[in-house]
């Protein structure tokens, strides 16, 4: 089972159609299920109408998902319930320090962990990580270690404007949606280790993960900056779809585009191999 899950924050570029690609592909080579869901769980940045677009764009693209399109904003309950069995275990602890208080901290150094909560400031909640190598394998880019204490100290699980962080949506959202394949950017994989460390303080089973290098332009610079960031041209489908498969290592002939979107994902289906994927964190543009 795999899934993509775009932020509503603005529209699909190709950036975002290469991992979805990718992630599409990974699935249903495999003859896996695919869900789509939007995390929305950081409403301050979503843009009204984004996610309509997201999807609009995505079925004009070709991509079929299974079952309905799950959205963070309306699970709550299921994230405050997994806070709750960390909280009664003495796993969390309050914290009152703002980013402008830890701005000059490479990792949090744990200022709030042994001070008494406090009611008269509002507070975020955060999980006590103890020191330990979190390892896995990736897919694509290899073995990934990472001792989550000593990189990023306690992170954050409910914010101080008490929306629950992306780190816990995503664990808790991943292990209820039954999502056995993770296929996403590499600007992800530093974050592997931390949902794998809370995966296991909550006893969830760990995914499979595979991290496609994230696109860049020629000199190294964020697609989001470029033209390439616009909204994707549906009028456009084929030779952005060519393009990607070209990107992830697939090689499509040129005849391909000639028997329509149906045809060309029946074919990259085909010819996908996790292993023709780049096994680097970014992957240039040709300008």
């Amino acid at each position: 089972m795999g899934r993509f899950a775009p932020s509503p924050t603005g529209d699909l570029h190709l950036g975002s159609l290469y991992t979805a690609a990718a992630s599409y592909l990974d699935a249903r080579a495999n003859g896996g299920r695919w869900l789509v869901r939007i995390e929305d769980v950081d409403r301050t940045r979503e843009v009204p109408g984004a996610a309509a677009g997201i999807l609009a764009t995505l079925e004009s693209f070709g991509f079929e998902w299974d079952g309905e399109v799950v959205r963070q904003a309306e699970r709550d309950a299921h994230y405050g319930a997994a806070l709750e069995m960390l909280e009664a275990r003495g796993l969390t602890f309050a914290c009152t320090c703002s980013r402008l208080m830890l701005a000059a901290e490479e990792r949090y150094p744990g200022s709030c962990r042994m001070r008494a909560p406090r009611t008269d400031i509002a507070s975020a909640i955060r999980l006590k990580v103890t020191p330990r190598e979190v390892q896995f394998i990736d897919r694509i880019q290899g073995a990934y270690r990472q001792d989550v204490a000593l990189a990023v100290g306690d992170v954050i699980l409910r914010r101080r404007d008490r929306l629950f962080s992306y780190l816990l949506a995503v664990v808790v959202d991943d292990a209820a949606q039954g999502v056995t394949h993770v296929v996403r950017g590499a600007d992800l994989l530093d974050n592997t280790p931390r949902q794998i460390y809370l995966q296991q303080e909550l006893g969830l089973t760990t995914p499979i993960y595979a991290h496609v290098p994230v696109l860049v332009e020629a000199d190294g610079s964020k697609l989001a900056k470029s033209a390439r960031s616009l909204r994707l041209d549906a009028e456009q489908a084929m030779p952005h779809l060519m393009q990607v498969f070209t990107l992830l290592g697939l090689e499509p002939p040129s005849a391909i585009s000639d028997g329509g979107i149906n045809a060309a994902w029946g074919w990259a289906r085909g010819r996908w191999d996790v292993n023709r994927v780049a096994s680097r964190q970014t992957l240039h543009l040709d300008p």
